[in-house]
């Protein structure tokens, strides 16, 4: 025996004394810890901002922030507003505005909102609608005024006959397109005076918030006193004839958040009460067998079915204490959840539940042996705790791997699983064993044998197992894993981030009102550049209008927008746009004819009548707005619109790949700031990350292997049921319609930490059985092993009843993983040990000391 293994061993016996000698100090320190551990564990939420998963060095994620600390969010709060008549819903919206934006709450020294957006000035518009017309839509009045004079002129002359009919060269229906276009381009600038639906039964407000939009306490009783507000005006004013809803963009923030929340609380409840079910019959059963050797004894039954209360109490006081230190660090190091790590909860439950099975369970059969208390925690926390340690210090190595990623959701779920496991395993090594002394010393529970186990089949030892199919079961799992390996290919990854999002109904019904009278969904995924100055305003729109006329394979931006476009920002600017607008005004009055009716060309006519610079305070509102600061100010902003759809990712990385830096030719280089570039930075980082870790995470484990087991034979046997399943895991993700997603990439590395338990447990109790002795392993360690995994798969298929897809992702990849690991354990791993010994080559197995301190019998 080496001085490392006599030190271990000295350890190992004192913490045996420490349990046995104080265990009701250890519980009551252990208590104390939790108190604190829970008032930083009640105070955790969950942030679903995308940013905060990535590091804030990232341009993207810089470009984001400084948008939202000048311009703010894009969410807003409306208020939908039906029934009774139009002047009673114009009245309460018009009534509702001065008291919305005074509203304060009872903590608060500013109002809940800055701004509201409701009335346009559809008269001032008209009086100056070519003031505000881009170049672009003067470009089509100007082509439009054009084609008519031509058209007159060759009208007058003698020898001209009109072709109208044949249209040869389609100059008819380049008149009709001209005209329809201006026609569209004054209509969309023009638009209705107020925002209402298309049949006007609904009229709307929107109402922009002054505080966070990631502080779901402000957005909380935001809504809760907005609500209130409307609902007293209604009833006060109009006599409740009116139907109010209080909904926007703003609400799915709250409604989202509170929604994961509920559905974390609701899973980890659910799972953690399946898992402490689970766990306290296998107890029970371990019980029973400790004390009727031979036969049932009905007796025995009821005695431990009375004591169920108790074992479950046994169980869930050591999980609860780990879960709540594990939490209360996370507060202090993050203050809150990401939408990964917000679902550890019950994983760490089913994590830590491993850890009590395999303690318990040998504690278990040692008193059943006849074993006193003291004797039972002594070769317990030697045997069984040592490969629990192991076994727990490698699963969290793996996890605290995770913490070298950039991405955060991966970092941030590393250091609070690594150090939920290795709580997990200060609770089961000393709070559980002293649990244990005091419950079997209070007589909660009793596992002492009602008589003498008899050993004589015990001692017959068979040196080969000759029964066990192990070349038939090695051969199917090489298939299997050569099978394998020729469709990883076929595993595919899932883009689309609607697939991943879950459903808010409560939302979606109340946001069907309010998009029957906005519909935002073209701007919605648009992206921003601040820039310096009004001129860097156009060179940037400049530079990417010309990247626009030259993507035309795989084109992405559908359009290019600043305040300039539509106002003259400069005196130069304006100067240049009133002698256009003269221009357009003296040809006005030169179209002949049956060109346009009376009515239109009264409107252009009204349309060209701004002789004069329009100050920048007479711009209507819903013009700024897209460009005013959260002080009221105007942002040198550029705003660039998708295509389409942001909501599959390649989409998302292929515009910000257009838009997500724009270098100018002296050398300026700008940034967007818009939520699909943070995603698709998000998929680049977890895709590059996820294989490294993956790799990191696999030398660590076999490092920790080489350290431990020290024999090659022995590493590469508890490997075995490692590499075999997580390649099985990839062969069968296609066959079961599974798809790795951003959610699920973070399991890649943990099943590798989790599936090393099986292997490791099987290995270690076999060097201490011997050769021959594999059906024995099996029926005691593989049966703790199988529990153990069992439990940890239940702890993950919690996520599977989660109302995320995202998270339910996780739960089938997990339970998949860790459900290959099991297979292998139990059948490729013994397999492998018998073969072994068919070809006379055993692992020499060490020998393992069977001496123990023996405490005064007394205190057992």
């Amino acid at each position: 025996m080496t001085r490392s293994d006599d030190r271990l061993w000295n350890a190992e016996m004192a913490l045996a004394r420490l349990v046995t000698r104080h265990p009701l100090l250890i519980v009551i320190v252990a208590v104390v810890l939790s108190v604190f551990g829970y008032a930083g564990t009640a105070q955790l939420h969950v942030n679903s901002d995308f940013a905060e998963l990535l590091p804030s060095r990232y341009p993207s994620v810089q470009a984001l922030y400084a948008l939202r600390d000048t311009i703010g969010g894009e969410s807003a709060a409306a208020v939908v507003v039906e029934g009774a008549t139009f002047d009673d819903r114009l009245a309460f919206a018009e009534r509702l505005i001065p008291y919305a934006l005074a509203l304060t709450g009872a903590d608060r020294d500013e109002p809940y909102f800055t701004r509201s957006a409701f009335r346009r000035d559809v008269s001032f518009l008209q009086d100056n609608a070519l003031y505000f017309a881009t170049l672009d839509e003067l470009d089509t009045l100007d082509a439009f005024l054009q084609r008519s004079l031509e058209r007159e002129v060759l009208e007058a002359n003698p020898f001209y006959f009109d072709l109208d009919e044949d249209d040869e060269d389609g100059t008819v229906a380049r008149d009709d397109s001209l005209a329809s276009a201006l026609v569209e381009d004054y209509r969309g600038l023009i638009g209705s005076e107020y925002p209402m639906s298309p049949d006007s039964s609904a009229i709307a407000v929107r109402l922009y918030p002054s505080g966070s939009q990631t502080d779901i306490q402000f957005i909380r009783e935001t809504y809760a006193d907005l609500r209130a507000l409307t609902d007293s005006l209604n009833q006060a004013e109009f006599g409740g004839a009116l139907e109010v809803t209080v909904a926007g963009r703003l609400l799915r923030q709250l409604v989202q958040i509170e929604t994961i929340t509920d559905d974390v609380a609701d899973t980890f409840l659910a799972g953690a009460a399946l898992l402490l079910f689970v766990v306290v019959g296998y107890f029970y059963y371990k019980a029973v067998r400790a004390r009727t050797v031979s036969s049932l004894k009905p007796k025995v039954l009821l005695q431990e079915l009375a004591r169920t209360p108790a074992t479950a109490m046994l169980i869930a006081l050591p999980l609860i204490a780990a879960e709540v230190w594990t939490f209360g660090i996370a507060h202090i190091a993050y203050g809150s959840l990401n939408i990964m790590t917000a679902a550890l909860g019950l994983v760490l439950f089913g994590l830590g539940i491993d850890f009590g099975i395999h303690v318990y369970a040998r504690y278990a059969e040692e008193r059943g042996a006849g074993a006193s208390i003291s004797n039972a925690i002594s070769k317990t926390i030697h045997t069984t705790g040592r490969a629990v340690a192991v076994v727990a210090i490698t699963t969290a190595a793996a996890f605290y791997v995770l913490m070298l990623a950039d991405f955060r959701g991966f970092s941030e779920f590393g250091f609070i699983a690594g150090n939920g496991i290795l709580l997990g395993l200060i609770a089961m090594l000393v709070v559980l064993p002293a649990l244990l002394v005091l419950f079997e010393r209070w007589r909660f529970i009793d596992l002492r044998p009602v008589r003498t186990r008899t050993t004589k089949r015990q001692k017959k030892r068979r040196r080969v197992d000759d029964r066990y199919p192990a070349l038939a079961i090695i051969a199917l799992a090489i298939a299997a894993t050569v099978a394998s390996i020729l469709l990883l290919p076929r595993v595919a990854f899932e883009y689309d981030f609607g697939q991943l999002s879950p459903d808010y109904p409560e939302y979606d019904s109340l946001n069907a009102k309010v998009r029957r009278v906005y519909s935002d969904h073209e701007t919605r995924n648009a992206a921003y550049i601040l820039t310096g100055s009004i001129d860097e305003t156009y060179v940037v729109a400049d530079a990417i209008r010309r990247h626009m006329s030259s993507d035309t394979l795989t084109p992405t931006i559908r359009d290019v927008e600043t305040l300039g476009d539509r106002f003259p920002m400069t005196a130069a600017a304006a100067t240049a746009k009133l002698e256009r607008i003269a221009n357009i005004r003296a040809r006005l009055d030169d179209i002949p004819g049956g060109t346009l009716d009376s009515e239109s060309l009264d409107l252009l006519r009204r349309a060209a009548g701004t002789r004069r610079v329009i100050d920048i305070d007479q711009v209507p509102e819903f013009i700024r707005r897209p460009f005013t600061t959260k002080s009221g100010t105007i942002a040198n902003l550029v705003i660039i619109y998708p295509a389409e759809s942001l909501s599959d990712g390649r989409r998302s990385m292929a515009f910000a790949d257009d838009v997500g830096t724009v270098r100018l030719d002296d050398g300026r280089v700008y940034h967007a700031g818009s939520t699909p570039i943070v995603a698709s930075d998000m998929l680049r980082l977890m895709q590059k990350e996820a294989p490294i870790m993956v790799a990191l995470t696999l030398l660590l484990v076999v490092a920790f292997k080489v350290v431990i087991l020290r024999k090659p034979r022995w590493i590469l046997l508890a490997l075995t049921p490692l590499v075999a399943s997580f390649l099985w895991m990839f062969a069968l993700m296609p066959a079961l319609g599974m798809k790795l997603t951003f959610y699920n990439l973070v399991v890649l590395p943990t099943v590798l930490g989790i599936g090393d338990d099986s292997g490791i447990h099987i290995v270690h109790r076999y060097r201490e059985e011997g050769p021959g002795q594999i059906r024995r392993v099996l029926r005691s360690t593989g049966e703790h092993v199988t529990v153990s995994a069992l439990t940890t798969m239940v702890g993950f298929a919690g996520l599977l009843t989660s109302m995320h897809p995202g998270m339910r992702t996780i739960g089938e990849l997990a339970v998949l993983g860790i459900g290959m690991t099991l297979v292998a354990a139990l059948v490729a791993l013994p397999a492998t040990i018998v073969l072994l010994e068919r070809r006379h080559r055993p692992p020499e197995a060490p020998t393992v000391r069977r001496h123990f301190v023996r405490p005064d019998p007394a205190r057992a």
